[in-house]
């Protein structure tokens, strides 16, 4: 880690601290789940330069602009094709998409199914805090009935997303879910996540006080983490259909799924390689690689 003045802040190296004070409210979670991705990146070893962070619309979808990286603010919804377009024209860039539950499971949940069916080589940051914090509170894929949001007044009644669920069934090779009580926790899932090949998924249950809880008269910030800390249970390797969130129920939180598979890119090489041989353009490239001398960090 670099080194930091008394003053700085001590992950000032990616960070962009100048922008701050940030525009989360006090007791949003979303700050939480940044320090645990810088920490990650740090503990990853990952090189800075080949590191990209792409995020959409919402409360978390500001998280690009408050990373120190090549980062990427995108269009509602759209976080997901935008990444998957960077790992495509730089297959050697570790690409993540941090956004929250609404941007990405609402108007992005085409992207987000596909990506994971695909098994694109991205990783995807999803805070979930169960409902529309930016806009006004509406009701979220994600919100647990009967909770009481701007658009459901009376209670939520349509049925939540369970997302790990969700991403294990169309083909994530890597699904986690943490609160963001859970920092060290959290923060050795994004790392595992960072290093796995292929679509791994970090599900980040975070506290919106100021819409959620205010609505649900669920108490302040502290009362929220306190409930995780009651209530969270962790269920490593548990089967992911039963760990669906309900109204101020248990949550079950930890790696849900680690398996592997092969990425889109290497499917793409084999079948090509087998249709078109030498032909395909690429064909040198993965013979180079195969046959490159090891260097001495290899050797």
């Amino acid at each position: 880690m670099t080194e930091t003045t008394r003053d700085e802040h001590p992950l000032e190296h990616l960070l962009r601290t100048d922008r701050f004070p940030h525009i989360w409210c006090p007791t949003c979670g979303i700050g939480t789940v940044v320090k645990c991705f810088a920490e990650a990146i740090d503990r990853a070893g990952l090189d800075y330069d080949r590191l990209a962070v792409v995020s959409g619309i919402g409360c978390t979808g500001r998280v690009a602009g408050y990373v120190k990286l090549d980062s990427y603010h995108t269009t509602h919804g759209r976080a997901i094709p935008f990444a998957t377009g960077l790992k495509l024209a730089n297959p050697d860039l570790k690409v993540v998409v941090f956004s929250g539950d609404g941007d990405l499971t609402a108007i992005g949940g085409n992207h987000l199914i596909h990506a994971a069916r695909r098994n694109m080589d991205i990783m995807v940051v999803c805070v979930n805090n169960f409902i529309y914090g930016m806009t006004g509170g509406q009701v979220a894929p994600t919100t647990p009935e009967p909770a009481n949001t701007s658009t459901t007044p009376y209670g939520a009644y349509e049925p939540p997303f369970n997302l790990p669920h969700l991403l294990e069934a169309c083909g994530a090779v890597y699904v986690a879910r943490w609160t963001s009580l859970h920092v060290r926790r959290l923060t050795r899932s994004l790392t595992e996540a960072l290093h796995k090949p292929g679509f791994s998924f970090v599900e980040a249950i975070a506290p919106c006080s100021t819409l959620y809880a205010r609505r649900n008269r669920l108490g302040t910030g502290f009362d929220l983490m306190k409930f995780y800390h009651d209530n969270s249970v962790i269920a490593h390797g548990c089967d992911t259909a039963e760990v669906a969130i309900g109204y101020q129920e248990k949550i079950k939180v930890g790696k849900f799924v680690d398996v592997d598979r092969p990425t889109w890119h290497e499917l793409t090489d084999r079948r090509h390689l087998a249709a078109l041989g030498d032909d395909y353009y690429r064909a040198a490239m993965l013979k180079a690689a195969e046959q490159k001398e090891p260097t001495h960090a290899e050797a």
